[in-house]
């Protein structure tokens, strides 16, 4: 790990240090240095520089750039976009080009993640067939799963219904499905790790004229490792689903802001 200081432009604030989560960074008179410890490739210390002092080969600075605060979007503004994003269950047949799902896909990895290990990556399907296929193994795990549990006998009648009025309940004829894969020996922070990624994808897809909505039935086939459906995705062995979401262009458009149930909160000072 390869960690410098420009001295001529240093001023020795010391945001570095103290902004530093695992403490490897130490103060001296000279200005920070590495000090025993591990650290986490966060970036906070080339983030936080003010002057642009530091380097360091786990967060390049060469990688960066300036962030530009007339360009930040309002409270006002953020609160109606977030407001106004809505899960999209209907969807034109319409391809989506590589270049958006790149850049979808390189905001998505930009989120947060347990101690910034990372490791999420995706696997992108828009063959129609194997989509189809993928709808028609999730009824059938789902109907297997209903066997012995109440609340899947339910939904499956559901879902069922809708299959032989010849309509997809479970892809919604999504022409894309992104499913986000990670480590399967640490389970928990895979998932929480792929649902914060797919969650920053789902917020930015509306503003490149996509819309998205959580794929749970098939997540669910997946956590409990239906064989048919993995393999249709292509799931390599030491790997597990993280998250999934659908993903495409609306068919329809959304006129208004919807109230949901009022806001609980308890404060605790």
């Amino acid at each position: 790990m390869i960690f410098t200081v420009n001295t001529e432009v240093c001023t020795k604030c010391g945001l570095c240090v103290a902004e530093c989560p695992t403490g490897l960074l130490v103060f001296t008179p000279q200005g920070p240095i590495k000090g025993k410890g591990g650290c986490i490739s966060c970036g906070h210390c080339v983030a936080i520089c003010p002057t642009n002092a530091l380097d360091y080969d786990k967060t390049p600075r060469i990688n960066q750039f300036a962030i530009d605060q007339k360009q930040m979007i309002s409270p006002e503004q953020a609160e109606l976009f977030l407001r106004s994003r809505r899960s999209i269950r209907n969807y034109k047949d319409k391809f989506v080009p590589d270049e958006l799902i790149i850049r979808l896909l390189n905001v998505a990895r930009m989120a947060p993640t347990a101690t910034n290990t990372q490791g999420i990556s995706y696997i992108v399907i828009r063959n129609k067939e194997v989509l189809k296929k993928i709808s028609a193994a999730v009824v059938a795990w789902m109907h297997k799963m209903a066997k012995t549990n109440a609340m899947m006998r339910l939904y499956v009648r559901g879902v069922q219904a809708e299959v032989d009025k010849g309509n997809d309940h479970i892809l919604r004829n999504a022409p894309t499905l992104v499913v986000a894969i990670g480590d399967k020996r640490d389970r928990e922070r895979t998932h929480d790790s792929g649902h914060f990624a797919l969650a920053y994808a789902e917020l930015f897809a509306p503003t490149i004229g996509l819309g998205s909505c959580w794929a749970g039935f098939f997540e669910h086939a997946c956590i409990y490792e239906d064989d048919t459906v993995l393999e249709l995705v292509g799931i390599p062995s030491d790997k597990m689903v993280a998250g999934a979401i659908l993903l495409g262009y609306p068919k329809f458009r959304y006129k208004n802001v919807v109230d949901r149930d009022p806001l609980k909160v308890t404060f605790q000072d």
